[in-house]
């Protein structure tokens, strides 16, 4: 029976280890996230044993744990489709669909192929479960290969500063399109393994209602919700009343879906999904300040815990180390060959598509929430679990390192500042400022600005003279130079103009500049 005093002293535990192993990463620059599922593996049978683990976290109490995860996991998977904005992919639709078909169909395909070679190998054919036909454990296999962790990925890409840069916005619209193919195409295979299982709480054809409840949400329920939206403009804040319509149809959408037998999880996402982005950027902020922090700081730790009791890696043994090394393998191969062979069908740069390659190899949070479903439906082992956890906890570890040789920061630095000019209608170049004198030969010091540009393009060199003249202004001149090259030539006359504005002096005389030369220099 539920002990109210042992379930909140756990709860506190959960949170400082949680808390404490997340900074513990951060400080290495690995996302916090990943430090809280390890330390959610930790405080299981992993660490400290199966006695030990049962004896801090009673199985009695382990069920009223499982029920505050699940609600977690609804608040987040609610919030992923709230930040889910299609405006990402606005002007970058032909790479972002190339990128996220090609880097799930990969991983996708080659997971149904390991499946294959788990389920032909004596050595190895325990790892699907008794009770789970074949193509239902293929197909889930395939998808659970394809998973992006989009907000494992904008984490990532914010801490690096890599959210305002081209290749960053690349990579968010690439997510973004591949969270929907992906979501969509794993709800298809639990709603086969359904059918195949009869899952859910009515008879297994009713699965093919969630096609018309998706119908109604998007063409009748969402053009509704626009209430919200005028609701929030007459109060001028989030008022309880509608934080309440909000709370109420998430948890709505969450049981249909759990009822037609996909799961809950779907639900959750697609009314985040479906609540207006037309001049509602503030309500859905103030729904995120709300609800994101009782998820991430109290709800998903607990998820974490529940996830990590699951996790054995004590009961590997060595005639798991190749199918270890086969699951690595296939999800990374598969993932960054798919993402990098897209890119580059659309002319994407090769340093650009490498890059693309790493970051849709995140995993983290989201492979961990598909991998629970996986095992709540019977479509994994308990060995096969806790090497997809693994193999979640690896992928998303070795983005930000491996980044770094693909997109070092010296380049991030130099595309933020390329975006900010052009933000500001400026074109992007290297610029070089060289002070010369019209009196004296400045060959020296232009080749050396010449050298320093190294070949980048487009750059400008410029000249200027800032010895005064008679006291009263300075004259310069200045060149622009296409390529790297000495000498320059001519390509105009030199011409003196003399400004006709004047301005007052402190004593209240009148100054006038004094002439300006001007030289415009190409190669």
């Amino acid at each position: 029976m539920l002990d109210i005093a042992v379930v909140l002293a756990l709860l506190a535990l959960i949170i400082v280890v949680a808390r404490l192993a997340g900074a513990a990463v951060a400080k290495i620059g690995i996302p916090p996230v990943v430090g809280e599922i390890g330390a959610g593996v930790l405080l299981g049978p992993s660490l400290l044993g199966m006695e030990l683990s049962q004896e801090i976290f009673p199985v009695d109490q382990r069920g009223f744990l499982d029920v505050l995860a699940r609600v977690g996991l609804v608040l987040f998977m609610f919030v992923v489709g709230l930040e889910l904005d299609l405006g990402l992919v606005r002007g970058r639709e032909k790479v972002a669909v190339s990128v996220s078909l090609t880097s799930i169909v990969l991983p996708f395909t080659l997971g149904i192929g390991l499946a294959h070679l788990f389920v032909s190998s004596g050595a190895t054919e325990a790892l699907k479960p008794a009770d789970a036909e074949f193509w239902p454990f293929a197909l889930f296999m395939g998808a659970a290969m394809s998973i992006t962790a989009f907000p494992v990925l904008a984490r990532i890409l914010t801490d690096r500063r890599m959210h305002r840069t081209e290749t960053g916005g690349l990579a968010l619209a690439c997510a973004a399109t591949d969270d929907i193919i992906a979501w969509t195409l794993l709800a298809v295979v639990l709603a086969i393994a359904g059918v195949d299982g009869g899952h859910g709480h009515l008879p297994s054809w009713a699965i093919y209602l969630a096609i018309p409840f998706v119908a109604l949400a998007v063409f009748v329920i969402r053009p509704a919700l626009t209430w919200l939206t005028r609701a929030y403009h007459r109060a001028g804040e989030l008022t309880p009343t509608v934080l309440s319509v909000v709370l109420v149809g998430m948890l709505l959408f969450a049981a249909t879906t759990e009822v037609l037998g996909i799961h809950y999880i779907f639900g959750a996402f697609l009314f985040g999904a479906i609540i207006p982005h037309e001049q509602a950027a503030a309500l859905r902020h103030e729904i995120l300040v709300r609800l994101e922090q009782i998820s991430v700081l109290l709800l998903l730790p607990v998820f974490f815990l529940i996830s990590g009791l699951k996790v054995n890696i004590q009961g590997l043994g060595t005639e798991h180390i190749l199918p270890m090394v086969a699951i690595l393998a296939v999800a990374i191969v598969g993932k960054y060959v798919g993402a990098y062979v897209g890119a580059r069908l659309q002319k994407v740069p090769h340093w650009q598509a490498s890059s693309l390659g790493l970051l849709m190899n995140t995993r983290g949070l989201t492979e961990l929430i598909i991998l629970n479903v996986g095992l709540e439906k019977g479509l994994l082992s308990q060995e096969l679990f806790t090497m997809m956890v693994i193999m979640a906890l690896v992928t998303t570890v070795m983005t930000g390192p491996l980044l770094g040789f693909t997109y070092p920061q010296r380049r991030v630095a130099r595309d933020i500042a390329e975006a900010e000019r052009a933000a500001l209608g400026e074109e992007a170049v290297d610029r070089i400022l060289v002070l010369a004198r019209d009196d004296q030969d400045n060959r020296l010091p232009v080749e050396l600005a010449v050298a320093a540009l190294a070949g980048a393009r487009p750059a400008e060199i410029v000249l200027a003279d800032l010895t005064p003249r008679a006291g009263r202004s300075r004259s310069a001149a200045g060149c622009r130079s296409t390529s790297p090259r000495w000498p320059p030539r001519w390509s105009g006359s030199r011409r003196s103009s003399t400004a006709a504005r004047s301005s007052a002096s402190p004593s209240g005389s009148s100054r006038t500049p004094a002439p300006t030369s001007r030289r415009t220099w190409s190669s």
